[in-house]
């Protein structure tokens, strides 16, 4: 075998990021692999849930709004976030969700493109991308919906001058593949256009850069370990703030909120981004994992991304050559984020056997095989068994047991 498991060890040993894996909960003999759909939870985020409900909520009831912050949530944790897209105070606000953060994003990016009637969408972004977009040009009417697959054939997309944004996932979600953001946002917008990014599958896997972006939209469930259900955020690029209005016009996005005016009129900054109540609950699990989030170095988290992701695709090529695994990811560690893809005739039965074997990883039509890999909590041994466990299970076939290929929901 190219690298062994005592290899994998030693690495581990010198991992600078190792004192970091005991501040998350992973059940033993679990290979977690699924960072990039929902992350491990944070220790001290059942601490930071109690202390809001028991002392903040339960302690001060409706004052705790104002005595612990709860109302400036969105953007009190939009600051202790924006580092981790390379963003700068005042940038980012945290709220609502990923979906709603895109219809806040291309609205906005719409109306300062007055006259352009053409939204650009990637065919391959995950489902809610193009499903919201869809919903909000068919809501205000008389907008196309001008599809590419990744970058292929985006310049011929914005030739017409009739774009008015361009709204594509940083990392594919099914193949792990990586765009060059600051090549893409600056061939779009020298077409006049604005550059909306979807960050879900970025944030937390790696240094993200954000600044040449018009807007950007991401979850914090995934890599930024936030908790299922926890806030999604939007970037507002400076320039844009004090002209970009979206169409969801809540009251916590007002200017004088407790004014209880009839008409809306928007916060200054970043603030208007903000829709409805923040969800405290959330925001307490999402800030607990910031405090972990503010101990890592992102050089470093990047890579040992590289390492445990080249790691596995020459591990698992190595082993399970014979067994009709396709790499659907780039090798070029450039462009791929923190997954890696394979495809296999076999795909959901062969992942469910894997997942009864401890390793999981997740399944996405129609034969894709992903796994996620979180710097701050996978280590070396966990790439190496888990390749080890791969090819085991597609030696001795165990995926033809007929209970695996009973259709369950996986997300």
């Amino acid at each position: 075998m190219a690298i062994s498991r005592a290899d994998c060890a030693a690495l581990d040993a010198a991992d600078p990021l190792r004192h970091l894996r005991d501040e998350f909960v992973l059940p033993d003999g679990t290979v977690y692999l699924v960072g990039n759909s929902l992350g491990a939870p944070p220790k001290r985020a059942s601490a930071a849930v109690t202390r809001v409900v028991e002392e903040e909520w339960g302690g001060r009831l409706v004052g705790a709004w104002n005595a612990d912050g709860w109302f400036d949530l969105p953007t009190s944790t939009g600051d202790r976030l924006a580092p981790l897209i390379g963003a700068g105070p005042g940038q980012v606000v945290v709220g609502d969700t990923t979906s709603i953060a895109i219809v806040k994003a291309v609205s906005a990016a719409l109306r300062l493109r007055p006259g352009r009637r053409v939204i650009v969408s990637d065919l391959d972004n995950f489902p809610t991308d193009r499903y919201m977009v869809q919903g909000l040009a068919g809501a205000l009417g008389g907008y196309e919906i001008r599809d590419v697959r990744g970058t292929e054939g985006l310049d011929e997309a914005l030739a017409g001058g009739d774009v008015a944004c361009v709204l594509l996932s940083e990392v594919d979600y099914r193949t792990g593949n990586r765009h060059d953001t600051a090549e893409v946002t600056a061939r779009v917008q020298a077409a006049g256009a604005l550059m909306v990014w979807d960050l879900c599958h970025s944030a937390g896997a790696y240094q993200v850069d954000v600044s040449p972006a018009d807007f950007a939209v991401g979850c914090t469930y995934k890599y930024l370990n936030g908790g299922p259900g926890s806030p999604a955020f939007v970037y507002v690029h400076p320039r844009h703030q004090a002209d970009a209005e979206h169409i969801l016009t809540g009251w916590h996005g007002h200017a004088a909120p407790f004014a209880f005016e009839p008409g809306y009129r928007p916060a200054e900054g970043v603030r208007r981004f903000a829709v409805s109540t923040p969800h405290v609950l959330s925001f307490a699990s999402l800030n607990a994992s910031l405090d972990v989030w503010e101990r890592a170095d992102l050089a470093e988290v990047r890579a040992k991304s590289v390492a445990l992701t080249s790691l596995f695709i020459d591990l698992v090529e190595e082993l399970c050559a014979p067994y009709g695994l396709g790499l659907a990811t780039s090798r070029d560690s450039e462009r791929r984020g923190s997954q890696v893809s394979f495809t296999h005739p076999e795909g959901y039965p062969v992942m469910r056997a894997l997942i009864d074997r401890g390793v999981h990883g997740d399944f996405r039509a129609p034969d894709i095989l992903r796994f996620g890999f979180a710097p701050l909590y996978i280590r070396h041994v966990d790439v190496h068994d888990a390749a080890v466990t791969l090819a085991e299970v597609l030696e001795k076939e165990h995926w033809r047991d007929e209970r695996y290929r009973r259709r369950l929901a996986v997300t």
